[in-house]
């Protein structure tokens, strides 16, 4: 009898805790919602719509001289594109300017590529997240405008062959790292739903005027609840970031975001794009081939030659070995966002207490 009584108790128990949380899990939903829904202005005109997010930013601008603005944009104004659109520079005036991201319609991928960003993003503020501020919609093509980013992205900075291409310095690499280690964290463990980015790599990390990294093109973006581990999915991203097993079972993780993030550390180390034609030419690629320099104990050899002889190794090797963990084959031995981004700023602070 007793018996009975404890287990019925048992059972009570459980189902008043999984009531509860779903009514919280519900709460915290519907005041997603509302923000996003309540938190805008709306600018109309024949077959389209301007939504602006309001913030201190925007308080001197409407939707409406947004529109006219948008409507003149042209190929000198534009700053990047890709499979993804068209990125351009909306210049307001002297002290203000926006880059608006174009997503041209007519495909149910691109479709979801859009409403993807603005599910993720839509309520969305952190130091290290890029900030959307409104968005348009029209007949052949959407807009996404977000804050433009003056230092373009680390893969320009790393990578690239132009003038935005210069030299970065030990201590900006990694203050960049924890930056983008950061805002990685607050989507996987702070949003609810979670965020599996599902597309981090360099060109997606931009750096505002102080070089602090902000994540971006949330295109791919996936949202987890609380109390799921996966989300089933077609196999999507970026070759030479993508973790192993995503290929093999089609469920996006939090670790798999967590493998890309290992591959930008490798990038921020060696200066060495994932895919680069050396590695190409032998057969390998960036992770294979810094795991076997690294077991030799010989990280100094593939550490990016610009940045001199005197950057502190100690630091650096903390680094990789902080890269190597979210590059373990077996995802369950990877660490969280959130541990990665403890196991970098220890690194700092060792260094300052010696």
């Amino acid at each position: 009898m007793a018996n009975d009584l404890g287990l019925a108790f048992y059972i009570t128990i459980c189902c008043v805790t999984f009531i509860i949380s779903k009514i919280i899990l519900m709460i915290l939903l519907y005041k997603r919602w509302k923000r996003k829904n309540m938190i805008y202005e709306e600018g109309n005109f024949s077959g389209g719509k301007m939504v602006m997010f309001r913030s201190p930013l925007l308080q001197s601008v409407t939707p409406d001289v947004f529109l006219k603005k948008t409507l003149k944009l042209s190929n000198k104004d534009i700053i990047g594109a890709g499979g993804y659109g068209t990125v351009y520079r909306l210049r307001m005036n002297e002290a203000m300017a926006f880059a608006v991201k174009r997503l041209n319609r007519g495909t149910a991928d691109r479709e979801r590529g859009f409403e993807r960003e603005l599910e993720a993003m839509g309520d969305i503020k952190h130091r290290n997240i890029i900030t959307l501020h409104g968005y348009c919609t029209t007949p052949h093509y959407n807009l996404l405008i977000y804050e433009l980013m003056p230092n373009g992205s680390l893969d320009s900075l790393l990578h690239g062959k132009s003038v935005e291409s210069k030299i970065l310095d030990w201590p900006t690499r990694y203050k960049i790292a924890l930056g983008a280690a950061r805002g990685i964290a607050y989507l996987h463990h702070d949003c609810i739903p979670h965020i599996i980015h599902r597309d981090i790599k360099s060109s997606n990390i931009l750096l505002d005027h102080n070089m602090e990294a902000r994540v971006s093109d949330f295109g791919l973006a996936t949202l987890m609840e609380p109390d799921k581990t996966h989300v089933s999915t077609f196999v999507a991203g970026t070759f030479g970031y993508l973790a192993p097993e995503y290929f093999d079972t089609g469920r996006a993780t939090a670790k798999g975001d967590v493998y890309s993030f290992g591959v930008v550390l490798l990038e921020i180390l060696t200066g060495k794009k994932p895919t680069d034609e050396a590695f190409l030419e032998e057969g390998t690629k960036l992770v294979t081939w810094v795991k076997g320099v690294v077991e030799e104990r010989r990280e100094e050899y593939v550490v990016d030659s610009s940045l001199g002889c005197s950057c502190p190794m100690d630091e650096i090797n903390k680094t990789f070995n902080a890269a190597l963990l979210c590059l373990e084959t077996d995802p369950t031995k990877r660490p969280t966002m959130a541990e990665v981004v403890k196991m970098l700023e220890q690194i700092k602070v060792r260094e300052s207490s010696t």
